[in-house]
């Protein structure tokens, strides 16, 4: 999935029907706000990034994304109808993988993107994490159940992939919410079993995979 956030509409449904043309998913958005609410559900493979914006410029965007775990290996492509070296080496600099000064081809476009996603998802061999019936890859965010893909919330996926990467291990809720939430999260633990409902029940008969340790937390069972 391709994420496109660009405001101009008649340019932003250009470079989604062009990117989906050549065999890729995409999806648009006008702004910062639609494009992280987009981003609790679902994480695309990489964002195609105007820098002139309304509201939050591409730059804030930019440097959010690099300071969250879950997103700063996204790769990112900035665009902008300035060209101007200035915002080419400040877009550069905060970590985005290329750049594109308007007005730009297509075709340029989405030779970049493959150009991007070569280098940047061969940087090592997937690892696929495996459970029973229950796949997980880290590169692609997505997770598999029997094969068939299964939506969750990026809460939720990163509570699975924590599981799925120490299996057996126990994890308290406080401990739950500091990996997942952040350390500067300040609502109840109640959270994490409000999450852990919504996820058992989204990975249907993997869900009892997920065990509950009475008094202390949860684990992914071991020997599956």
């Amino acid at each position: 999935m391709i994420f496109c956030v660009e405001d101009d509409d008649a340019i932003r449904e250009l470079m989604i029907y062009t990117i989906r043309s050549t065999g890729f998913e995409a999806r648009g958005f006008a702004g910062g706000e639609s494009f992280f609410k987009a981003l609790q559900n679902e994480m695309p493979r990489l964002v195609m990034l105007d820098i002139m914006l309304p509201g939050e410029d591409g730059i804030s965007i930019l440097k959010k994304l690099r300071m969250q775990p879950e997103t700063c290996d996204i790769p990112v492509i900035m665009s902008t109808a300035k060209g101007t070296e200035y915002d080419k080496v400040t877009g550069l600099d905060l970590g985005a993988d290329d750049y594109l000064a308007k007005p730009f081809g297509m075709m340029e476009m989405v030779s970049r993107i493959r150009a991007v996603l070569r280098r940047t998802e061969g940087k090592e061999s997937v690892c696929l994490l495996r459970a029973g019936a229950l796949e997980l890859n880290p590169q692609t965010y997505t997770v598999c159940v029997k094969g068939e893909r299964v939506q969750l919330t990026l809460k939720e996926y990163s509570l699975l992939r924590t599981f799925m990467e120490n299996p057996g291990r126990v994890y308290s809720r406080d401990w739950l919410l500091e990996l997942v939430w952040g350390t500067d999260y300040t609502g109840e633990t109640r959270t994490v079993d409000v999450h852990i409902g919504t996820l058992r029940m989204k990975l249907g008969e993997c869900g009892d995979y997920i065990e509950t340790v009475r008094g202390v937390g949860y684990r992914l069972k071991e020997g599956i």
